[in-house]
């Protein structure tokens, strides 16, 4: 009788691990993910954010970027935080970040006091999401509440960046199709692209557009030309502001701007072109500010969702800038 019991009990325990490992391995983002594990933790990420936008409020779309583009390479798992090691390239060095990336040393800030408080539990891909959304509020755009609960990449890939991160003269059709392979619509890509409402671009990925092009006002291309001389070393890291009326507000001018034929870069401009596919959703976003408030924080929501970590998978960084 006593080996039937305890055989019984090595059952139940096995399968109760197995339980708890499957439901690990399968688990989802949540909304109230650190509730218990770390309560104090979103006024600790604002009040981060919130300094740092008050000292240089181009932050706030540098960190908004930041998350784009973790996303966009193998998912939000952090990995875009990640310094080259001797086992790989990471993605801060290549193309579309190398030197433009930033708020690198804000997402150190926030992990840091995190840690004091919650060691070990709060990860640095869900900071990325975090900052994310707190910047676009603070800087007067929607709120939304954000899923967590990701965890963080240990590896990174230069050339998964490269192949996988849009070129500001990216056309419309592989703007689409780009972001339909993250299972985004046409409509979250405008969306998201209204992201662009907020902070700067070098004269290096515009200048192209402002010389050569003819779908272009030319009173704004006259201004941009300026501060962004047409010879190829000269001015290159020279900024411009994505949006020209209010380029640190996040409201809906960006898309004025592309029928005004006033969008910065090439991709931009795509958006709205004669005839284009994604035209009406342009007028509806200038017509409907509560649409497009509305679309962009859905839109954030469904990006945060691409391929994350979670369960045991990855980790919990101590430092984002390395695994542990």
């Amino acid at each position: 009788m006593a080996s039937i019991v305890s055989c019984f009990s090595k059952f139940c325990l096995t399968l109760f691990l197995l339980v708890l490992f499957h439901g690990s391995t399968n688990a989802k983002l949540s909304t109230n993910f650190y509730s218990k594990s770390c309560p104090n933790l979103l006024p600790i990420v604002k009040f981060i954010v919130h300094s740092a936008i008050m000292k240089e409020a181009r932050m706030g779309a540098s960190l908004l970027r930041l998350f784009f583009h973790d996303c966009f390479v193998n998912g939000c798992d952090g990995s875009v935080l990640l310094d080259d090691t001797s086992s790989f390239i990471g993605e801060k060095n290549a193309a579309p970040n190398r030197n433009s990336a930033r708020g690198f040393n804000v997402v150190d800030d926030i992990k840091s006091a995190v840690e004091i408080v919650c060691p070990g539990v709060f990860s640095c891909a869900d900071i990325l999401a975090l900052s994310a959304r707190d910047s676009v509020t603070i800087l007067g755009g929607p709120y939304w509440d954000v899923k967590l609960g990701r965890r963080d990449a240990r590896t990174a890939s230069q050339a998964a960046a490269n192949n996988n991160i849009l070129s500001p003269s990216s056309n419309l059709n592989q703007l689409i199709s780009r972001f339909s392979a993250h299972g985004l619509s046409p409509r979250d890509l405008v969306a998201l692209s209204g992201g662009h409402t907020i902070g700067q671009a070098w004269c290096t990925t515009f200048r192209a557009r402002i010389y050569n092009e003819s779908n272009i006002d030319s009173s704004f291309a006259r201004t941009r030309q300026r501060n962004c001389p047409r010879a190829t070393g000269s001015g290159d890291n020279n900024l411009a502001p994505l949006d020209i009326h209010t380029p640190t507000y996040f409201d809906n001018s960006y898309f004025k701007n592309l029928i005004d034929r006033r969008g910065l870069l090439h991709s931009d401009q795509q958006l709205f072109t004669g005839g284009g596919p994604t035209n009406s959703i342009v007028r509806g976003y200038i017509n409907n500010l509560r649409s497009f408030r509305s679309d962009f924080a859905a839109a954030m929501i469904k990006m945060g969702d691409i391929s994350p970590l979670t369960g045991t998978k990855g980790e919990i960084r101590k430092n984002c800038r390395r695994v542990n």
